[in-house]
């Protein structure tokens, strides 16, 4: 989240004045990625108007006690989808947001934030409206959601992104096993991600559950070990009670 999000404020010519990380590696390959300070130190960190926390959920509450310390006239802001606004706060911070892009990201696969939905949050009007004029620099698309929303956001990522990700671990085992190759599965994957841009989940699902087909289920499910045969049951009596089958 820190490298796509910094590369994007970079981008749109809101670059950061600093990156801080707990190892100088991690702080060096940031800094020099968007051409800026960098430092392991947070007493070494320059004055600042806004502080975006971009950590581990478990770090969050102890970096924002720090950034209120440091920075007690900043607009503090942190980028978890599953912490309330409330928690820094809590921390000491005086002036205080949320800025959510709901993108998957890693160090490895810096994401370009133009068709990225930015959630934003903030406890006053006036840091309201800059948030939405910074989320706005960066993407068309920006919206307004409550801790409570947020929560649920969080969530739903992790059913829309997460878990099939461990379904494509589980498919890639079964081919494997037969000697077969992954990527004839992505063509399928791709196409599947397409359908839902044009029409609901529900419309676009197929499949021997959707058709309430008993003979392939029960014979796929024959060939499985029992984790997978009990997460293929799970699944496909989902399909079916959505399907109405």
């Amino acid at each position: 989240m820190a490298t796509s999000l910094a590369m994007a404020l970079k981008k749109s010519g809101n670059a950061p004045a600093a990156v801080w990380s707990r190892t100088v590696a991690s702080a060096k390959q940031l800094g020099t990625l968007v051409g800026c300070l960098y430092t392991n130190e947070l007493s070494e960190l320059p004055p600042a108007d806004v502080v975006i926390i971009s950590v581990v959920d478990s770090a969050l509450r102890e970096m924002a006690s720090a950034a209120a310390r440091l920075f007690p006239n900043a607009l503090i802001l942190h980028t978890a989808g599953s912490i309330p606004m409330n928690a820094l706060h809590e921390a000491g911070a005086a002036r205080y947001g949320v800025f959510y892009p709901m993108q998957t990201m890693s160090k490895q696969n810096i994401v370009p934030f133009d068709n990225v939905t930015i959630f934003i949050e903030s406890h006053n009007e006036a840091d309201r409206e800059y948030l939405h004029s910074l989320a706005s620099s960066l993407s068309g698309k920006v919206v307004y959601a409550t801790s409570e929303q947020r929560f649920s956001l969080h969530v739903a990522a992790v059913f829309s992104c997460n878990f099939p990700n461990a379904l494509y671990t589980m498919a890639y085992e079964i081919l494997e096993r037969s000697g077969l190759p992954f990527d004839s599965m992505l063509p399928l994957i791709d196409e599947a991600a397409k359908k839902v841009h044009r029409m609901s989940p529900l419309a676009a699902q197929t499949g021997p559950a959707k058709r309430g087909d008993h003979n392939v289920m029960k014979s796929h499910k024959a060939v499985l070990d029992d984790e997978l045969s009990s997460v293929y049951s799970m699944m496909s009596e989902y399909i079916m009670k959505r399907s109405k089958i």
